[in-house]
């Protein structure tokens, strides 16, 4: 006898064995060995608690869920602890309580192999439930509510590829729904968990069926289609469904009648249109499991946390039903059941026709785990090698939705996606018919998946194209109405400075080309002025640099306003250029930078008047002279540049706190403007320098603190400059700069700024390099006692100079320690580094504690401090008689 079978002898069965009730034949279709009996002989038996359960967040077709627990989490059984994603997802609940120990990627039960994000719990074998209800009557309920409970319980479809049952039943209300189909078919070889679901527990079948009437509503029927070789099955769910309205219809066993589409064709005789849904045709279809666990969820309050699976197969000693917590090792259920893997040919989740081949036992399980399948190669040989097709067309007599097979593989071969699809590729429900009566043995099937595969990376490639042509189309229309607009501004500009420069060479004269430029630079008109620039230079005359930089730094700021301005739209489009962008914008800064910090400055010839424009005439005409004083030069570059530094930290301050895109160029630039400062002060060190060997200076007797410097820096360079003084200036200066560095930092607190830890830090460096440079002159200063009498003569010193006072504050240390004995001294200087120590010592623990750059330089000067004890210590021990 064939096994496959035809249209006349499907029809013929069909109607033969369902007296009272017309059923519907579906095209070609199998008869492979079914192999049920062996797994229904015993009751569903309980699996036990294992030590660890494994949750992978994507168990159904959709967004995978996303976790909301963490590592360390003690959750109990029902607990959440991942939230659906979006519309077509479910959310995950934990099946035991137990303990959150990992979140992390592991191997899972998926056809691909690959891994996938899971969250793992340690049981704690306690098994507690969280607090949970259900409502018994369930009529009171809408149907948002319904849909509601349905979705949040996490209930997938159980029976085939997991679609989230609640998006099935959230059906609209124009939307007329005439059959509502329980489908407890369960037409794949080995597979009995729908059976004995139906032989033990059909009361709750026919419960969650009057809960989907309930909410669905149909016009016509509610109807549970089973297949005649379960007729324990059909006989306790007819006892059930008395009086309920629902009819229980039983039709010919076939291979694949449990396919959703051919199911619904068997009972109403409709065909669901290719690409289609059953809602289109009035129908709605759910699996035996899944209206088990929508009467879990509706009645009892429960989550989705457990299954029935079946474990069949030759290689294992028990072939049984169990019902198994989600997320258990496969290892649970096969250890109990004697499995031996030297004796199974390969261990499959699923049945021979659509199941998939496991690279390990100890995967979890999951919401679509209906079976374990251990064959062994008598059961299930392996495959043996395709041959050449030899054109008999078995494959379309076996395929249940009508398809060309044959020519579907040739296509895929060719990878001819275009023939593939005019072909209805997609409509091929991966049942494996036309692979299993094929005689040359090819894998048909895996062709198909294959090109699936790759048509779908081909569509999404596709769009993304389109997706980028739009975005280009759209970004060379935005440059095209640019250029038109630019096109139309420099016309505009054209006639305006030819309308200017015709006015302007019949008002008058102008024979000094000096006076010429700066008229046209202080115009209101920058075109007038590039042009009467550019008539000075090609007449030979001299141009000015001040307006020349000024005007060159005018039309950089227009151009970087310009850049910022595309920058920003770029951002606001998600165009792909936005690096593009940037880089132009932060090649415009650096010029601005660059041109502000050449702009001439104030020099040795001053301006006539209060002008900036004319002093800096007057500074540039100077320099051309070479009448200009470097050292004024490079004060007033630091002036400038520390004037821009303000600017540029509170333009950064602003950023930070408006959330500005921006706030990398603003920390580039100040960065950029503070290495400038630091060689600009650089070259004014030398200058002063070189000033100081040039020419001895007097002594200083005024309040600037530059002059002082510069007469330090002479008697320096001359070798008249005493160590003790040149250290006590040095304390005295970083004190002061201490104090200022305590006024930023507590403002900058007060206001809450962003710069609290960059002030902080700095002041620690400072309040480093004081102590450091206090311990170098207690150190200079009783070997300089006998010297400084004859260096510096005793007067009073002034009051408003510093450097004396500290002078004085040395002497009189000085002074008082030439009187004190040798072993006095060292026990002072031990006292003295004891409290410096415990201090540091202090210092370093605030900065541990709150993580501060700090911390590094505290603990080199904490070494520092104790290694000067050790050798004081050492020193009093050695005067000791």
């Amino acid at each position: 006898m064939s096994i496959i079978a035809t249209d006349a002898q499907s029809e013929l069965a069909y109607n033969a064995n369902v007296p009272g009730r017309e059923t519907f034949s579906i095209h070609g279709g199998i008869h492979p060995a079914e192999n049920k009996s062996q797994s229904v002989q015993t009751p569903i038996e309980q699996a036990p608690i294992p030590k660890v359960l494994t949750f992978p967040l994507s168990q159904h077709i959709g967004a995978p869920a996303k976790e909301i627990v963490a590592v360390g989490d003690r959750v109990l059984k029902g607990q959440k602890i991942a939230d659906a994603q979006g519309f077509v997802s479910v959310p995950i609940h934990a099946s035991t309580s137990g303990t959150v120990i990992a979140i992390e990627n592991r191997p899972i039960a998926h056809a691909s192999g690959f891994d996938a994000p899971c969250i793992v719990i340690e049981s704690d074998g306690q098994d507690t439930w969280i607090e949970h209800q259900g409502t018994a009557d369930y009529s009171t309920l809408d149907k948002s509510e319904l849909v509601n409970r349905i979705r949040e319980a996490g209930i997938a479809g159980m029976g085939g590829a997991g679609f989230p049952a609640a998006v099935k039943l959230n059906t609209r209300d124009d939307q007329v729904i005439e059959s509502l189909i329980i489908n407890g078919t369960e037409c794949e070889p080995f597979i009995t968990a729908d059976d004995i679901l139906m032989r033990e527990r059909a009361d709750q079948i026919i419960q969650g069926a009057l809960i989907l009437k309930q909410l669905i509503k149909p016009t016509k029927e509610a109807v549970i289609g089973v297949e005649d070789n379960k007729a324990e099955g059909i006989a306790a769910l007819r006892k059930a469904a008395q009086g309920t309205g629902i009819e229980v219809v039983s039709f010919p066993t076939k291979y694949p009648s449990g396919g959703e589409k051919q199911l619904i064709q068997i009972i109403t005789g409709k065909e669901v249109p290719s690409g289609g849904l059953p809602s289109q045709v009035g129908v709605v279809c759910q699996n035996l499991g899944t209206t088990v666990a929508i009467y879990k969820a509706i009645v009892r309050g429960e989550p989705l946390i457990s299954r029935i699976t079946t474990v069949s197969g030759n290689a294992v000693e028990r072939q049984q039903n169990f019902e198994v917590l989600l997320g258990s090792p496969m290892s649970t259920l096969l250890d109990i059941c004697g499995y031996d893997e030297s004796k199974a040919s390969r261990l499959l989740m699923g049945g021979p026709m659509m199941g998939f081949a496991l690279p390990s036992k100890e995967l979890p399980i999951v919401k679509t785990t209906n079976c374990l399948l251990a064959p062994t190669p008598q059961e299930l040989a392996p495959p043996t090698p395709a041959q050449a097709c030899i054109r008999c067309g078995m494959c379309a007599q076996a395929c249940p939705v009508s398809l060309l097979p044959q020519q579907m593989y040739w296509f895929s071969r060719a990878k001819n996606y275009e023939a593939l699809n005019d072909h209805h590729l997609m409509d091929c429900i991966e049942c494996g018919a036309c692979s299993f009566s094929c005689p040359s043995n090819i894998p048909l099937v895996q062709y198909y998946r294959a090109s699936k595969a790759d048509i779908r990376k081909a569509d999404a490639e596709a769009k993304k194209s389109e997706y980028s042509m739009g975005r280009y189309e759209a970004r060379l229309e935005r440059l095209e109405r640019a250029e038109v607009e630019k096109d139309a501004k420099r016309k505009a500009r054209q006639e305006k400075a030819a309308a200017a420069a015709k006015a302007k060479e019949t008002s008058a004269n102008v024979t000094n080309t000096g006076e010429n430029i700066t008229s046209a630079a202080n115009t209101d008109d920058p075109v007038a002025a590039a042009i009467a620039r550019a008539k000075a230079k090609a007449e030979g005359g001299a141009v000015d640099p001040v307006a020349d930089a000024k005007n060159k730094l005018a039309s950089l700021e227009k151009r970087f306003l310009k850049a910022q301005d595309k920058l920003q739209t770029a951002i606001d489009t998600n165009d792909e250029n936005v690096d593009a962008f940037k880089s132009s914008v932060e090649k415009l800064q650096e010029k601005i930078t660059t041109a502000k910090a050449s702009l001439p400055t104030e020099t040795a010839v001053p301006a006539s008047n209060d002008d900036p424009v004319a002093a800096a005439i007057a500074r540039a005409k100077a320099k051309a002279e070479g009448k200009t004083d470097p050292t004024a030069d490079a004060k007033a570059a630091i002036e400038s540049l520390n004037k821009r530094i303000g600017k540029a930290e509170s333009k950064l301050v602003t950023a930070k706190e408006t959330n500005d895109d921006n706030v990398e160029l603003f920390a580039s630039s100040l960065d950029k403007l503070k290495a400038k400062l630091v060689d600009a002060e650089k070259v004014l060190e030398t200058l002063l320098t070189a000033a100081s060997i040039a020419a001895p200076s007097p002594a200083v007797t005024s309040d600037d603190p530059v002059a002082a410097a510069i007469a330090r820096a002479k008697a320096k360079a001359e070798g008249n400059i005493n160590p003790l003084e040149e250290a006590s200036v040095k304390v005295e200066s970083l004190k002061k700069r201490v104090t200022k560095s305590e006024v930023k930092l507590s403002a900058a607190r007060e206001m809450n700024d962003d710069n609290v830890d960059i002030f902080a830090s700095s002041l620690e460096k400072l309040k480093v390099k004081l102590s450091e440079a206090e311990q170098a002159l207690q150190a200079l200063a009783p070997e300089q006692a006998v010297a400084e009498t004859v260096l510096i003569p005793d007067a009073t010193p002034d009051s408003n100079d510093p450097a004396a006072m500290a002078i004085a504050k040395a002497k009189a240390a000085r002074a008082n320690a030439a009187n004190v004995d040798p072993k006095t001294k060292l026990e002072n200087d031990i006292s003295s580094l004891e409290k410096r120590i415990a201090n540091t010592n202090k210092k370093l623990a605030e900065a541990q504690e709150t993580g501060a750059d700090t911390a590094d330089i505290l603990a080199s000067s904490l070494e520092k401090l104790q290694a000067k004890l050790s050798d004081a210590q050492q020193a009093l021990s050695s005067l000791k008689p």
